[in-house]
């Protein structure tokens, strides 16, 4: 709709690209938040593990707000898209809501007792895994493709529709992915002997990850016939040899980052590198729809009038979000120290 003369402004592809952000966002700063939850399983010391934690004590909570943006802006702007994908994906959505939980009661209780440390650790291993777990899940089962009712629009699948081979195995590779983001912020914010074993994990799970992603992108186009069109029509396949060797390029920085120990930083943010372009190609593959390959974001808005209120809010409250995330990780920057804590 235009809002000047000649000038028009897409509020639905600006949502649709907002909610992509908050998502990407979070997958980034609460992916390697899990990752060093799943890490734990590793490292059996408890002072290594203290330091794991205390390096993320400070900014891990407010992660979830990207989260709760996301899905809030989803039932706000797409509210069609929301009553498709939440019916189909209410299992593994449930489990990570119910493991985020479960994870958040364990960081901080795990700090109260001695006596019930090792169960709460258990319990901050199991949540961070379940949580990785899920969210791949329902990526991979948005991805399949949702059986839908267009007349009725309502979903018409079944309960267990979303557990496939593929749905499955983008669940492992989101876990490995946030193992491999994990480490590397690891090795970003410790040194001594936790930093080598962390570099010596993340080139196995750098691997790891590469492998998946390798084996997922060559899935996915044969999922929905969309999907192998976008990817390898004409000559749209240079897109997607450019593509794979843009993240091979990157892995091959990060392996190498990971071998000279010259800035600790450079492992972590190739890595995340790794993961937006991922991202981008997800992007890539689905646009323009919300539901894969049968409801497109237009079809799926909320009303123009209800995006323009709520653009207002997001306009105003998105900066102060950014900010505040921003200033915490500044102020928490650096090496953190094994004698010092935040509990």
């Amino acid at each position: 709709m235009p809002i000047v003369e000649g000038v028009a402004f897409d509020l639905t592809f600006v949502w649709g690209f907002l909610i992509a952000l908050a998502v990407l966002i979070y997958v980034i700063l609460d992916g390697f938040d899990l990752g060093l939850g799943m890490l734990f399983a590793v490292e059996p010391e408890r002072q290594h593990r203290d330091v794991m934690m205390n390096s993320v004590a400070p900014v891990w909570d407010g992660n979830e707000t990207w989260l709760v943006l996301g899905g809030g802006g989803l039932f706000a702007a797409f509210p069609l898209a929301y009553a498709l994908i939440l019916p189909a994906l209410y299992v593994p959505i449930i489990a990570m809501l119910l493991a985020l939980i479960f994870r958040g009661v364990a960081f901080e209780f795990r700090w109260r007792t001695e006596r019930w440390r090792g169960v709460w650790d258990v319990a901050f291993i199991g949540g961070s895994a379940v949580a990785a777990l899920s969210q791949g899940i329902a990526l991979g089962g948005l991805l399949q493709g949702i059986t839908i009712d267009k007349a009725a629009r309502a979903y018409s699948g079944g309960w267990w529709d979303w557990l496939t081979p593929f749905s499955v195995t983008v669940g492992f590779a989101v876990m490995v992915g946030y193992m491999l983001l994990g480490a590397t912020w690891l090795i970003m914010k410790t040194d001594g002997e936790l930093q080598d074993r962390m570099r010596s994990r993340a080139w196995i799970l750098g691997v790891g990850t590469v492998g998946f992603i390798g084996v997922v992108s060559l899935w996915t186009p044969f999922l929905q016939e969309g999907y192998f069109v976008r990817w390898f029509a004409g000559t749209r396949i240079l897109l997607a040899v450019m593509v794979g060797a843009a993240v091979l390029f990157l892995a091959f920085l990060m392996f190498r980052a990971l071998h000279i120990h010259r800035h600790d930083y450079w492992p972590f943010i190739l890595a995340l590198a790794m993961f937006g372009l991922c991202f981008a190609g997800l992007g890539i593959c689905m646009f323009p729809y919300i539901v894969p390959t049968e409801v497109t974001l237009w079809e799926a808005a909320a009303p123009y009038r209800a995006q323009l209120f709520m653009i207002i809010g997001a306009g105003i409250l998105i900066p102060i979000i950014l900010a505040y995330t921003a200033y915490a990780y500044w102020v928490f920057r650096g090496k953190v120290d094994p004698e010092a804590g935040y509990h």
